[in-house]
């Protein structure tokens, strides 16, 4: 139930919550806090070196976060 407005809150297909990842000193994603609702058209964008691939990586437990945590009901193949 959503505290605010009374409402229930809609089942996430992702979430995350501070996710970061640091490699050799370089920060290739910091503090992202995303809540993906289940069934949406949902697009992820961003330029070159934004954190995209990384995401994805730590989403399919391909690597490990160096901070932060995901969790929803997707998923990986």
């Amino acid at each position: 139930m959503n505290e605010l407005s009374g409402t229930a809150k809609k089942k996430s297909a992702i979430e995350t919550f501070g996710l970061s990842k640091q490699c050799d000193g370089y920060s290739a994603l910091e503090n992202l806090n995303l809540d993906v609702p289940e069934h949406p058209t949902f697009g992820f964008l961003g330029p070159n070196g934004a954190g995209k691939t990384t995401t994805m990586k730590l989403l399919l437990g391909l690597i490990k976060p160096s901070t932060g945590r995901s969790a929803g009901s997707y998923r990986p193949f």
